[in-house]
């Protein structure tokens, strides 16, 4: 995995979310480089400096529709002794100038069309007799006449060529997180594909003999998997391309057959098995095709989690992140190891959310010495933010994820805290954030 204390083996021994995180991350490498098309290419990080070959703009044109002019013409230009100049070319955006403004003249211009030679100044139709011509019904066609009625100061409404960008300008560094406004940006220099770091795929693998792929039919006894759908979305949502292999049975063949299949990915999450239920054959398996570094930590919901590495036939190793069965533990689990994993995969320097400060609206237990993450729901209210829990905290409800957008954490050597304390929170979705006013 990288270092001595990523190779240490825990066992039994209960690690910290720091302990864990720190041990899991470690075995994580940011992956290689691939070129790909700009509208793809959205949250993946740059690969390499972006320098821009052009100019932006790429010559000196016109901020308005109006008339390019020299400026030392039109100084005595007023609404009562406007100056007329002879119109001598129209130019529209995409075309070229035909001729050079001279002594007495001036070229019709259209917002982005090149400023002709000769010109330095650009006045709006609205400072010349042009509206009321075109009230007259009079033609404005090239050549012409046209009066400038309002004296614009020089260099008015005129963008100089690589005024936004210049030829030789680092536009975007190395490890920029791409954003939507900034495919604009890309795409304004010219480029089709961009270098960035390729997203890891995330194998998933649904475990036990009491799961039905949702859609099937339920007989008694049976459950729905609502781990693998859920996953699935956890890792595209985290940026991850998400590859799932399935339900592995709990039967050594069956699960040896469904990991042949995860070794072509970048990272494995299994769901359940990794307890120390009589049937839970995940870990026992993993450890003979590979290493377990530790399959306990400090936390609930999610104290059963595993991780290590997987090997095949050649020696080649990909990292395995054993998930608890119950879908609140998984999901709250993958919330804290999984999805920092793949971020660090993607390259990108955050890995972790963004935790806020709340006053706690009811109360939060912790009676075993675990970090406690409570599912709430915060709001901003009255300029701080508010939390709430969503009921019971079984790990088995799922009921008390789906309401929730923000995991409430008690220290593990905190008891308590009470209705009204402050209490520091992970928010897991933003966009479900209410803002009361």
């Amino acid at each position: 995995m990288g270092t001595d204390h990523a190779h240490r083996h825990y066992g039994d021994e209960m690690l910290s979310v720091e302990e864990a995180q720190e041990y899991i991350l470690r075995a994580m490498n940011v992956l290689e480089s691939e070129e790909k098309p700009l509208s793809e290419a959205i949250g993946q990080v740059l690969a390499q400096d972006l320098v821009s070959k052009i100019n932006i703009p790429p010559l000196t044109n016109s901020a308005m529709d109006g008339y390019a002019v020299r400026h030392e013409d039109i100084t005595e230009a007023s609404e009562h002794t406007p100056i007329y100049l002879q119109v001598i070319d129209e130019i529209a955006a995409g075309s070229l100038p035909l001729k050079q403004v001279t002594p007495g003249t001036a070229s019709r211009i259209m917002t982005g069309a090149p400023i002709p030679n000769g010109a330095d100044t650009v006045i709006p139709f609205e400072d010349t007799d042009e509206p009321q011509r075109t009230e007259r019904r009079e033609s404005v066609m090239v050549p012409g006449r046209v009066a400038i009625k309002y004296l614009s100061p020089k260099g008015s409404s005129v963008r100089p060529f690589g005024q936004d960008i210049k030829q030789g300008q680092l536009v975007y560094p190395a490890g920029t997180v791409i954003r939507s406004v900034d495919l604009g940006g890309l795409a304004s220099i010219g480029l089709g594909q961009v270098p960035v770091v390729r997203r890891p795929i995330v194998s998933i693998l649904s475990t036990g003999d009491e799961l039905v792929l949702p859609g099937e039919k339920l007989d008694d006894g049976k459950i729905y998997d609502a781990n693998g759908v859920g996953l699935i979305a956890a890792v595209r949502a985290s940026g991850g391309i998400p590859n799932f292999v399935g339900i592995a049975r709990d039967n050594v063949d069956d699960l040896n057959d469904k990991l042949d299949e995860c070794l072509r990915g970048d990272l494995l999450i299994t769901s359940a098995g990794v307890s120390k239920g009589d049937f839970d054959v995940v870990k026992d398996v993993l450890s003979a095709r590979g290493e377990m570094g530790f399959w306990s930590v400090r936390m609930r919901p999610g104290k059963p989690l595993a991780f290590g590495m997987l090997y095949d036939d050649s020696g080649k190793a990909i990292p395995h992140l054993g998930l608890p069965g119950n879908p609140v533990s998984a999901l709250v689990a993958f919330e804290i190891f999984a999805r920092p994993s793949i971020r660090k995969m993607l390259g990108i320097p955050n890995v972790f959310r963004n935790t806020v400060d709340a006053v706690l609206q009811d109360s939060i237990e912790n009676n075993d010495g675990r970090r406690v993450y409570a599912r709430v729901i915060i709001r901003y209210q009255d300029g701080g933010f508010i939390a709430s829990t969503t009921g019971n905290q079984g790990s088995n409800l799922l009921s008390s994820m789906l309401k929730s957008n923000g995991l409430a954490i008690c220290p593990e050597n905190q008891k308590f805290i009470r209705a009204g304390d402050q209490v520091q929170v992970h928010v897991t979705d933003w966009d479900r954030v209410e803002y009361v006013s």
